[in-house]
C-alpha cells in the first residue's frame, strides 16, 4: 500500500472529507448551477425559496452554503439543521455531509462511531466518498475490525462511480493482492484512470508501471511526460524519476540542466539520490549553475511558511 495516500488518509479524519458534490444528473437546476458557477447569493435565494417547498436537494444545497460560508456567514448550526432535514428525507449526500460534520467535531462533539453509521448509510443509497471513506475506515480497523476484503468491496463500489481516489486505493490493493487476488493489469488499468482524473500519487504509480512495462505495455516516452505532469504538481517521487530519466536519456532526450534542476527541487522536498549528487557533480560548472538557478523558485516555494 501506498502509505503516504491511504494510511494517512486514514488516521488523518479531517483528510477525510470529500465534500458533497451535490450532483445533479436531472433537469437543469437553477440552484445549483449559480453554486456551480460561484453565484452564491443567487444559490442561496433559489434553494431558500425551493426548500420552502419541501425541495430535498434545495435543502442540502442550503446546508452546503453555511457549511462553508458562500453567500452567507458560515453556520454550523444553521449548516447541520437543513443536512439534518434533508438527510432525514433520504439524501445520500446531507447524509455524507453530517458524517463529515461527526468526524471532523463541527456543531458538537467529535464523534467517530456516529459518523461511521452516517457513512455506512450515505455508502447504502450508493455515495461514491462514503463507499471511499468507509473502505478507509475498514482498511485501518477503525470504528469497524479490520477487513481488507470489506473495504476493497467498497473501493470497488466508488471507482465504479468515477471516484478517483477510491480507484488509486483499489489498485493498490490489486498491486499488493491485499484484500483482492494479486493482479498488476487491474492494479495498472485502475492506475491509469485515477490518474486520467488528475490523481497525483496514481500519476505517479502509473508512470512508474508504463517505465518498467509492469500490468501495462512498457511505453518509457508515455511514462516520462507523465512524470513530468506529476513532478509539476510538486510530487518529489516523480521530480527524482524525472532527473533521473533527463540524466540517462531514456524516455526523454538527455538534458543534464534540467536533471539537476529536478534532482535539486527533489531533494529539497526530501527526495535525495546519491547516484544523482554524483551525475551532478561531473557536470560543468556553467551546467550546475543555470540548473541551481533554474530550481531557485520551486525550492523558494518549498521553504515558504505555510499558513
Amino acid at each position: 500500500m501506498n502509505a503516504r495516500a491511504i494510511i494517512l488518509l486514514a488516521s488523518c479524519l479531517g483528510a477525510l472529507a470529500v465534500h458533497p458534490a451535490l450532483a445533479q444528473k436531472s433537469a437543469p437546476d437553477l440552484a445549483y448551477g449559480a453554486y456551480q458557477r460561484g453565484n452564491y447569493l443567487t444559490a442561496f435565494s433559489e434553494a431558500t425559496r425551493r426548500a420552502e417547498k419541501s425541495d430535498v436537494k434545495a435543502m442540502t444545497l442550503l446546508g452546503e452554503l453555511y457549511a462553508n460560508g458562500f453567500g452567507v456567514a458560515r453556520d454550523d448550526a444553521k449548516a447541520t439543521e437543513w443536512y439534518k432535514l434533508a438527510a432525514d428525507r433520504g439524501d445520500r449526500d446531507a447524509i455524507f455531509a453530517l458524517a463529515m460534520f461527526r468526524f471532523e467535531g463541527r456543531n458538537g462533539a467529535r464523534n467517530a462511531d456516529e459518523a461511521a453509521k452516517l457513512l455506512t448509510a450515505a455508502a447504502k443509497l450508493g455515495h461514491p466518498a462514503a463507499n471511499y471513506n468507509l473502505g478507509l475506515l475498514y482498511l485501518e480497523g477503525q470504528q469497524f475490525t479490520q477487513d481488507y476484503r470489506r473495504a476493497a468491496d467498497l473501493f470497488r463500489a466508488a471507482a465504479k462511480a468515477g471516484n478517483p481516489e477510491a480507484q488509486y486505493a483499489l489498485a493498490t490493493m490489486y498491486k499488493d493482492g491485499r484484500g483482492v487476488p494479486k493482479d498488476p493489469r487491474e492494479s495498472a488499468q485502475l492506475m491509469s484512470q485515477a490518474a486520467l482524473a488528475d490523481n497525483l500519487d496514481a500519476m505517479v504509480e502509473f508512470a512508474i508501471a508504463q517505465f518498467n512495462g509492469t500490468g501495462t505495455a512498457k511505453n518509457e516516452t508515455a511514462a516520462a511526460a507523465l512524470f513530468r505532469k506529476a513532478a509539476q504538481r510538486g510530487s518529489p517521487i516523480a521530480q527524482n524519476r524525472l532527473a533521473l530519466i533527463l540524466s540517462a536519456g531514456r524516455g526523454a532526450p538527455a538534458d543534464p540542466t534540467e536533471a539537476i534542476k529536478w534532482h535539486l527541487i527533489a531533494k529539497a522536498g526530501g527526495r535525495g539520490d546519491p547516484g544523482l549528487d554524483d551525475f551532478a557533480a561531473k557536470q560543468k560548472p556553467e551546467i550546475r549553475t543555470a540548473a541551481e538557478k533554474a530550481a531557485e523558485p520551486w525550492i523558494a516555494l518549498l521553504q515558504r511558511p505555510r499558513t
